[in-house]
């Protein structure tokens, strides 16, 4: 690949001049770098924004996190997804109170054996947290030394992300790492994004392979991807004496852990639906409302027919709660929740 020696010094100026202020950016302290770069996976920077500010204000230190109650944790994450992340950031910081007395570990290698740190979350805190000249290779960075270089290696596969976090780190500076990783960040979010790049701000536009061989649309390459598998659902919005039933998801596996409205794999006929909820153990009533709706995961679709049935009682089966309890306590998957948005 290409000589990427000069890029420190092309870069660094250009982000301590445009770098966009915001809030994890005010200090060095790995509990917030760390808060935010688990945030900022799957999640757009003006979205993660409101989420940090609330989570850090609920939960601001390590300690208050080893110990916040699962709901409380699940409930700030709501509308994040991927909570795995959630329950891999306390699992991690009962990790730095119980093996590291509670300090943020200062090793990039210590750093990478925590639950949810990967290798370009561990490179993030390593340069920015702690001045180690190792980098963080996100979507952002790829795509950013793909173009650079003019490469056509698919940025979805192990080996290029490998190639390229080696290529850094023979040029990775020893003054201002953590800048310099921000800055690789910063160029592919704000400039050398991933449709309608604006080359001509970019301060390595006069060395960019791609640019010079109009190359840029076509850059990075990413691999084909399989179909997601399609999983038809049937969800139940049960309403008795204006509370909803609720059932909570076993611990493992998809959403483990999360509250969700009652639901069987399939889409049901009125009839069948009503067949379902009998041996649920409500007893329907009257249907008030049909509603189709779908929610993309990862790796598969959920393809979802709910059926909002007024019930005559309250089943002890389930967990039985106002719309705005529901709303404002417990922690419900985005899949579900846009079941109660228009109600």
């Amino acid at each position: 690949m290409d000589n990427l020696n000069d890029l420190p010094k092309k870069l660094l100026p250009w982000y301590k001049k445009n770098a966009r202020k915001l809030p994890w950016r005010e200090n060095k302290d790995p509990y917030c770098v760390w808060i935010s770069e688990i945030m900022l996976q799957q999640t757009r920077v003006e979205a993660v924004i409101e989420y940090y500010n609330r989570f850090l204000k609920a939960i601001p230190d390590m300690k208050t996190l080893a110990l916040v109650d699962d709901e409380k944790l699940l409930k700030l994450w709501e509308g994040l997804g991927y909570y795995t992340r959630a329950k891999n950031l306390k699992r991690a910081a009962r990790e730095i109170l119980e093996k590291h007395n509670g300090v943020f570990p200062h090793e990039y290698a210590l750093i990478l054996e925590l639950p949810g740190i990967g290798p370009y979350t561990a490179g993030a805190i390593s340069s920015i947290c702690f001045d180690l000249p190792i980098p963080a290779v996100d979507g952002n960075v790829l795509r950013v030394l793909s173009r650079i270089t003019n490469s056509s290696a698919p940025i979805d596969e192990q080996k290029t992300k490998t190639d390229i976090f080696n290529m850094l780190k023979k040029i990775y500076p020893k003054k201002d790492p953590g800048d310099f990783t921000q800055a690789l960040m910063e160029l592919g979010a704000v400039i050398c994004t991933p449709q309608s790049p604006k080359c001509q701000q970019c301060p390595l536009r006069t060395r960019c392979r791609a640019n010079a061989a109009h190359t840029v649309s076509n850059i990075p390459v990413k691999s084909v991807k399989k179909a997601k598998k399609l999983i038809y659902k049937t969800i139940f919005l049960f309403e008795c004496h204006k509370k909803f039933a609720l059932i909570k998801r076993k611990q493992d596996g998809l959403l483990g852990g999360m509250w969700q409205f009652p639901e069987i794999d399939g889409k049901l006929s009125l009839q069948q639906a009503v067949n379902a909820a009998q041996e649920m153990g409500v007893h329907p009533v009257q249907l008030y409302r049909k509603t189709e709706k779908s929610h993309i995961f990862t790796h598969l679709k959920w393809d979802m027919r709910c059926y909002h049935i007024l019930c005559a009682d309250q089943t002890p089966n389930f967990v039985w709660e106002t719309l705005e309890k529901i709303r404002d306590t417990y922690a419900l998957p985005t899949a579900f929740k846009q079941f109660i948005e228009e109600s």
